[in-house]
């Protein structure tokens, strides 16, 4: 036990968890470190890196080094995967090997005697030794096939399928097994190779000669190798029975879902399937519980915002709301200021549509329209569970936003979203759909509109000057430019060669003042609201995009693609004042 204390005090000490988190993991009744995990306080990083620190071992970043051949064939493949151990470096009679367990004394004799070496033990988390295994031992037998080489077995030979197009044998189980098909063997592939490569989305596309695969990384659509045309009925009915949904219902559009382990991961997937003129569509969405742990703090918040937005979700009462398009990251916001929130003495409850990713200790309710469960339903029946705070997946009616109002003039602290392009307009959009202009004055809180951009690559960036006339057309002063960080990614393996890796959101957060609440209440316009918000500090998209631009986190490019500016307009206040700092 005081081992474990060890560990867990240097976490409180580097300020990743508190001594209230730790005291709820501890209540729990499994192992601590499970349990930080699960509720979202801490990720396996953080955890080992502590515990690297108090046996005085090393923590290796195991995707950033590269492993000589000679040292893996140093390690058998079995005694490695058995022991979930990866030979790193040898010397002098030694073998450094990574484990995720100091204490696995156990193994480290095993390895002693079977390699007949002295052992050096360094740290990494399980996943990353698992994943560093699969990549220089190869998958197991069914993982060391590529997708590139199942399509070219397709498109080279003719494999045997029944009238309808499926093969002779459809496993009704999501995990491989041998002599599977070879179709069954093919999707699994698609989507493991998709979940390496941090897909959000699979999309499985039939045309006229083929069927076009396409994965959405970092928000981007990259397109695959083509399959050929008559792989589509059997792909869509090996997704359809993954997804325990109807196989024989080609007419209608259908939803499911996919429960599947991928290299010791639990990922969801939200199965889509539209009917085209060239038969089925499939897209996939795919949630990695492991996303939405993430804190307030790793969003993408400038310092300022930061601090206001933190300090709104800690208000007893009133409405918060998160705006923009679909895929805009207004989910993981929510549900980071949600974990943020989650206490034992704080009851939440969601009303979503669907519920995308679980939250341990937080009741969720799932949206259906078929037998009358619709948001205004679940609202009204969660107002008599007396909860803290709600969560209101969208308000898309008269009836939902009214309920939401409603439950936040109760003493309810409520979250939702709406889908508008920026923060002033959600106050026309609310009375649009027809709330009275005082009950959206005294309601709301503030809005927040947001986006992702991409981050430039960190192992390839390097310094670059954007033309004049682009710096002319964002309105940034010479002075200001010569210095600012400007950075873009040359291209590397660690970023597909597209010089970005991962996202980040930009932010406009509208706090709604007296002024600005006496604007609404008189019904004034869009435009009027925002002039008058934007000289009361809140900065646009555009311009908190500028300011991660200036200190080479995104690019130019990438702001101006994401907010659609024209770079011809007013200049920007707020850039100046951030390369200041």
């Amino acid at each position: 036990m005081a081992k474990s204390r060890d560990w867990t005090e240097i976490l409180i000490r580097r300020g990743v968890i508190g001594p209230d988190q730790l005291k709820e993991a501890e209540r729990s009744g499994g192992a601590v470190e499970d349990a930080l995990v699960k509720l979202g306080y801490a990720d396996a990083d953080d955890i080992v890196k502590a515990k690297a620190e108090q046996h005085g071992l090393a923590f290796i970043e195991l995707r950033e080094v590269e492993i000589p051949a000679s040292v893996v064939n140093l390690v058998p493949e079995s005694l490695a995967r058995e022991n979930i151990v990866m030979p790193m470096s040898e010397g002098n009679g030694t073998i450094r090997v990574i484990m995720h367990d100091p204490m696995g004394f156990e193994t480290i004799e095993k390895l002693r005697f079977v390699l007949n070496r002295e052992i050096e033990v360094a740290l990494a988390p399980r996943e990353a030794i698992i994943e560093a295994i699969n990549k220089y031992y190869g998958g197991s037998a069914s993982e060391t096939e590529s997708v590139d080489s199942m399509l070219t077995e397709f498109t080279d030979t003719q494999i045997d399928f029944a009238e309808d197009g499926t093969p002779n044998t459809l496993s009704r189980t999501n995990t491989l097994e041998e002599g599977d098909a070879p179709v069954i063997r093919l999707v699994h592939l698609i989507i493991q190779e998709a979940v390496t490569m941090r897909a959000s989305d699979i999309h499985v596309e039939p045309f006229a000669e083929r069927v076009r695969i396409r994965y959405r990384i970092d928000g981007v659509l990259m397109e695959r190798d083509s399959a050929p045309r008559r792989l589509l009925g059997a792909m869509v009915s090996r997704l359809k029975i993954m997804g325990s949904i109807d196989i024989a219902e080609k007419r209608r559009p259908q939803d499911g879902r996919i429960k599947i382990n991928v290299a010791g991961k639990d990922i969801d997937l939200r199965v889509s399937i539209l009917p085209t003129t060239h038969g089925q569509s499939v897209v996939m969405r795919i949630l990695d519980r492991e996303n939405i742990k993430v804190g307030l703090q790793d969003l993408g918040f400038s310092d300022d915002d930061f601090a206001r937005f933190k300090q709104l979700i800690k208000r007893p009462n009133g409405i918060l709301l998160v705006t923009g398009p679909t895929g805009s990251g207004k989910t993981t916001t929510l549900y980071a200021a949600l974990n943020e929130l989650n206490r034992p003495d704080v009851k939440i409850i969601t009303a979503e549509d669907p519920v995308e990713y679980y939250l341990p200790g937080v009741n969720q309710c799932e949206v259906k329209a078929k037998i009358g469960m619709t948001f205004a339903r679940i609202i009204r029946a969660m107002l008599r569970q007396n909860p803290n705070i709600l969560l209101v997946g969208e308000i898309r009616d008269l009836e939902t936003a009214e309920t939401a109002i409603q439950a936040s003039l109760t003493g309810h602290l409520v979250f939702s979203t709406l889908h508008t392009n920026d923060a002033p307009s959600a106050i026309t959009r609310l009375v649009d759909i027809g709330i009275q202009p005082f009950l959206v004055a005294s309601s709301v809180l503030a809005i927040m509109a947001q986006r992702l951009v991409r981050k430039v690559c960190p192992k390839c960036k390097v310094r670059y000057e954007p033309p004049p006339h682009v710096l002319a057309g964002i309105g940034l002063r010479p002075e200001i430019a010569k210095k600012a960080n400007f950075m873009k990614g040359k291209g590397c393996s660690h970023c597909s060669k597209k010089g970005y890796r991962g996202r980040l959101g930009i932010y406009e957060l509208m706090i709604l003042t007296n002024q600005v609440r006496e604007m609404a209440f008189k019904g004034e316009s869009t435009m009027a609201i925002r002039k008058v918000a934007r000289k009361q500090g809140m900065r646009t998209l555009f311009e908190d995009g500028v300011i991660k631009a200036i200190k080479g986190i995104t690019t130019l490019d990438e702001v101006l693609r994401i907010t659609q500016h024209d770079i011809a307009s007013e200049p920007t206040p707020a850039a100046p004042t951030a390369a200041k700092k």
